[in-house]
């Protein structure tokens, strides 16, 4: 990566940086190999550190690049496919091996989670979280909020903290019969809890899908999945194939 002039081009500095940077990463560097840090690449390029971090944010987000936890910044592997569609007409845990149960709690949700699930304000709610794994790495991690009407059968004591009570919850909400669903994706940033899961930074750029989940004519369920930005390109059904990017 050689130096480069910067002050006679008229598009932001930050823009044009990261074109050079994006072209070097193709040219000298292997994927996972870690770039020189930002004291090293700001002078390289005769830049402030902050002009140097916003061409790194950029390709971040665009999948170019990954900031580890103690490692540093590398070069990131091409995005991994994630099937998003709602086209698998099921409840979640139905048939899905990706999705690993991790716990169970009640708790009392978000109120724009509530106002969702048409609950009471201070109305405690089950919450499942669950962990997408593809290829044998985390991918997205899932806040699953379900009201206590839509499972009635369930008992406080019909199964331990942990993945087990997990599962329970998922089982008793498919003796619910399942209407429909809908989707949205937005870009949004990752959580202490979920960067830790995901083995990302808190404020990382992440794709946050939520999905509600209707029964007899309200909402049952509501899941908020948090997918790596950086690593997961979104498909939607079998016939589109969306790269999520800046």
């Amino acid at each position: 990566m050689g130096t480069t002039q910067l002050e006679s081009v008229p598009e932001p500095k930050y823009q044009h940086l990261k074109t050079v940077i994006g072209e070097a990463l193709d040219s000298d560097f292997a994927v996972g190999e870690i770039l020189p840090n930002e004291r090293e690449l700001a002078a390289r390029f005769g830049v402030a550190r902050a002009t140097l971090r916003q061409a790194l944010e950029q390709l971040e987000l665009e999948g170019r690049l990954q900031r580890r936890r103690g490692v540093g910044t590398t070069v990131a592997p091409p995005r991994v496919g994630v099937d998003v569609s709602t086209a698998q007409h099921s409840w979640p845990g139905v048939g899905d091996e990706t999705w690993q149960p991790q716990d169970s709690a009640s708790d009392v949700v978000p109120a724009a989670v509530a106002r969702v699930l048409e609950t009471e304000p201070g109305e405690r709610v089950h919450i499942v979280r669950r962990l997408r794994v593809t290829q044998g790495q985390p991918v997205a991690a899932e806040l699953l909020y379900v009201p206590a009407a839509s499972v009635p059968g369930l008992s406080a004591i019909d199964a331990p903290a942990g993945p087990a009570r997990a599962r329970t919850v998922l089982r008793e909400l498919q003796h619910l019969a399942l209407d429909g669903q809908d989707r949205s994706v937005e870009l949004g940033s990752a959580r202490a809890d979920d960067a830790k899961e995901l083995d990302r930074l808190p404020g990382a750029p992440v794709l946050v899908v939520t999905t509600r989940y209707l029964s007899e004519g309200r909402t049952a369920a509501v899941s908020v999945a948090t997918y790596r930005a950086d690593t997961c390109r979104l498909t939607f059904g079998d016939s589109v194939d969306l790269v999520m990017a800046s």
